[in-house]
């Protein structure tokens, strides 16, 4: 998989020189803010449409009432003026105070209640968007997780970008609002003088512009840094994960992961630092200018209320006015600042979202020849960005009832070859063929569903001990008849009836009364979980006996080929006792098979696995 065109280098990054894709993505989000503005609004909607239409109502009437309470707020003060003249009733001037209270009360209902529908939104909307990032990664390729580029994408959508929906579409409504007002504040103050009105709102310009340059730094800084936050996210995992604590105290290794730790803390801390200064320092000195503004007018209005131009309660609205109005431009103005980072920021989620996974053409659930087994013609695989083929070459039949061992050195293709088998991979050339028919055109549930697997790295589910048997066949997770009948095929029965709680037996240290296995009971959890798939006629075992001795191991294999009698049974192991048990041993190196035949055929043979056969017996002599 080739590298994201926007990645760039950590030179690049040192020297705070965008790369063109950054600088485009940046100038793409800015203009496309109202494009991202309206798919966050979509997703919020259908989030919870009662909460986004109470939102929008609240929003228009917090933009609305203010200019209300600045008219009322005038006639308040002329009513008091002309009551002290003798020419109004006091009692209107009462009046008009009781109406602006009203008013006040409305506004802070108003916002309390958009404060309230926001918090109820914000929580919907973050679990809305997480399940959305992990039913995505559902769809993936297995390839997908191997690479580097995008675990840096994964990262930065799960950082930022389950909180920028909301935050954009606040800010949508934010700026609305803001409008809103600024319509009604700028109907009245053109009763002053229209050069008001465009006085208020260029003031706020220059912090604006200062301020959206700097959200587009902040973000290329964000988008550079994935490799290194997901680097302090492992060094975490590291330090503080059971799984890794024994290692790391025994070889004294906590000092030097958690200065590694800080390390990168202060590289970021240090680009952060010098962006923040920059950012407050322009956007003091920008703002300077909007309260020279607003003083200048101040200054204006109370001349010509001097001059008697405008009366004394017009000249306190126009303050208010003015006041008020230039903090709804500020707000304006930063709601659209605000939009473009959120738009930056939201981009990276739908980078992720979209990721292109090839859709399964597959629809078959049955081959034409099933006595043929599994053949392998002329397979080729090739890993991304990978100089060299992984397996080249790959001819090979296994029919109905066949055990095969897979032989070789530490990456010489045995895993490869598997994970082709069960479509984790696809070849890069030549085909594979289940019953005749090419595994492309299998439906993916059914071509899984006749194979069961456990690889050297089986997963160990913090969960019950019958879930962890469970997951080897979804659709009888939770039957507990199930459980105790693979457990038994597995040889985990035993230990399993000598647990606190038997097969709801919590395991794994995370949570309370968990309990812990070791290697080998693991192992026979693993091997019971393959047998969960009663329907699978083809049986790999990946090394998962490797923490087992040897006659462990090789009672198992016994007895697990047994058990599969009529099944495909494929081994991969380094102990040559249990695997000259197969059939046929098939040997790699790099990529290709090189030697296969019977143990004694082999022996006899003098090549590669006779020379690692001697190399292995002779360590026992």
């Amino acid at each position: 998989m080739s590298a994201p065109a926007d990645k760039p280098s950590p030179r690049h990054a040192r020297a705070g020189a965008a790369p063109p894709a950054a600088t485009d993505a940046s100038l793409q989000g800015f203009f496309g803010v109202f494009v991202y503005s309206r798919r966050a609004l979509a997703l919020v909607w259908t989030t919870n449409a009662r909460l986004t239409l109470a939102i929008a109502i609240f929003t228009g009437l917090a933009g609305v009432l203010p200019a209300a309470v600045a008219w009322v707020g005038a006639r308040i003060v002329d009513a008091v003026v002309a009551a002290v003249a003798g020419t109004h009733d006091p009692a209107e001037a009462l009046r008009y105070v009781v109406i602006e209270g009203v008013l006040v009360a409305a506004v802070a209902g108003a916002q309390r209640m958009l404060s309230l529908c926001q918090s109820l939104l914000r929580a919907q909307l973050g679990q809305r968007v997480n399940v959305m990032i992990l039913e995505k990664a559902l769809t993936l390729d297995l390839a997908h997780f191997e690479d580097a580029d995008f675990y840096d994408k994964l990262t930065r959508a799960r950082r930022e970008a389950s909180s920028r929906p909301l935050s954009l579409v606040m800010r949508t409504f934010g700026l609305a609002q803001n409008a809103v007002s600024i319509v009604s504040f700028a109907v009245l103050l053109a009763q002053f003088s229209p050069w008001a009105v465009l006085v208020l709102i260029l003031a706020g310009l220059p912090a604006f512009v200062a301020e959206t340059k700097f959200s587009g730094d902040a973000f290329r800084l964000f988008r550079w840094r994935s490799p290194e936050t997901r680097m302090q996210i492992y060094l975490e995992t590291v330090l503080a994960r059971e799984d890794h604590v024994k290692e790391v105290k025994l070889f004294n290794l906590g000092e030097r992961f958690l200065e590694r730790y800080r390390d990168i803390f202060r590289r970021i801390y240090t680009e952060d630092r010098a962006l923040t200064i920059r950012r407050d320092v322009w956007g003091l000195a920008l703002g300077l200018i909007a309260t020279l503004t607003l003083y200048a007018a101040y200054a204006w209005i109370a001349i010509e209320a001097v001059r008697a131009v405008i009366t004394l309660g017009q000249m306190t609205m126009y303050l208010m006015l003015f006041r008020q109005g230039q903090s709804a431009v500020s707000a304006s103005l930063a709601a659209i600042g605000g939009m473009y980072e959120d738009n930056l920021y939201l981009s990276t989620l739908y980078e992720y979202l979209e990721t292109v996974v090839p859709t399964p053409d597959g629809e078959l659930v049955r081959g034409p020849h099933p006595e043929d087994g599994v053949r392998f013609e002329n397979v080729e695989f090739r890993y991304p960005d990978s100089t060299e083929p992984a397996l080249t070459g790959i001819n090979l039949h296994l029919p109905p009832g066949a055990s095969v061992a897979l032989v070789g050195e530490n990456g010489s293709g045995k895993t490869t070859l598997i994970k082709l088998l069960t479509r984790l991979y696809r070849p890069t050339s030549g085909r594979i063929l289940l019953d005749g028919l090419d595994l492309d055109e299998w439906d993916e549930d059914a071509l899984r569903g006749r194979i069961g697997v456990i690889f050297q790295d089986f997963a160990r589910y913090q969960m019950q001990v019958g879930e962890n048997i469970g997951a080897g066949d979804e659709q009888y997770f939770e039957d507990e008849a199930r459980w105790r009948a693979a457990a038994g095929l597995g040889q985990a029965d035993d230990f399993i009836e000598t647990l606190p709680s038997g097969y709801h037996t919590q395991l794994g240290k995370w949570f309370r009364d968990g309990r812990d296995l070791s290697g080998g009971q693991w192992q026979k959890i693993a091997l019971s979980r393959a047998f969960m798939r009663t329907r699978a006629d083809i049986l790999v075992l990946d090394e998962p006996t490797a923490a087992m001795d040897a006659q462990a191991e090789a009672d198992v294999f016994e007895h697990f080929r047994r058990l599969a009698a009529d099944r495909i049974t494929i081994l991969i192991s380094h102990r040559f006792s249990t695997v000259r048990m197969a059939d046929q041993i098939i040997v790699l190196e790099r990529g290709r098979i090189v030697e296969r035949g019977s143990h004694q055929e082999l022996v006899a043979l003098g090549g590669q696995y006779a020379h690692l056969f001697a190399l292995q017996a002779k360590g026992y002599r």
